[in-house]
């Protein structure tokens, strides 16, 4: 029964109004395809967005790091340069016997008192002196073998003998304490 109604309203359009409504029909789809063309085009664009958004904060954080890096290991140059003169004014005030220190008393303590200042200075800038005591287990991340020796009384790795201290610098290794090492098995 569908078919004769069908007919009816087919009978009942005229030539002219069949290609009005064809036209409009091809407008409609015309517009669809454009606004499908112009949704995929604004996908396009939101993501490139989101890209430079996520490309600008990354650089941002990298920018913010690379600052942080350079407040706090800037110095890191200057500091290992004056290690020598902290070893130094070490062997310095370490040789100075009983004698020295009562003939030239007054120099002792102005290398103290610079030796002082120094350490200060280093601590302020987040130098951080690192000190093994005999005995100490060597730790490769901290301590530089200069020699291997058997020594009675000791394990294989006990550190015998501490040549120079080493240093931090925050988080990071300046310098790594020189030690000799144990070579006792077991």
């Amino acid at each position: 029964m569908a078919e004769p109604k069908t007919e009816e309203f087919l009978d009942d359009i005229d030539t002219a109004e069949a290609e009005e409504l064809a036209e409009e029909f091809a407008e409609i789809d015309e517009a669809e395809l454009e606004l499908e063309s112009l949704k995929a085009e604004r996908d396009e664009f939101k993501d490139r967005f989101m890209r430079a958004l996520a490309d600008a904060e990354n650089s941002r954080k990298r920018g913010d790091k690379a600052r942080r890096d350079a407040e706090q290991y800037g110095g890191s140059k200057l500091a290992r340069d004056m290690l020598p003169v902290y070893d130094n004014m070490k062997r310095a005030l370490e040789t100075a016997t009983d004698e020295q220190r009562e003939v030239s008393g007054a120099l002792i303590e102005g290398i103290e008192l610079t030796m002082r200042a120094l350490r200060d200075v280093f601590g302020k800038h987040g130098v951080q002196v690192i000190t093994p005591e005999v005995g100490d287990r060597f730790d490769p991340q901290f301590h530089e073998a200069m020699f291997e020796a058997p020594l009675p009384g000791t394990k294989a790795g006990d550190i015998i003998q501490v040549s120079a201290e080493g240093f931090m610098l925050h988080d990071r290794l300046l310098r790594p304490a020189q030690v000799g090492v144990s070579s006792n098995p077991g």
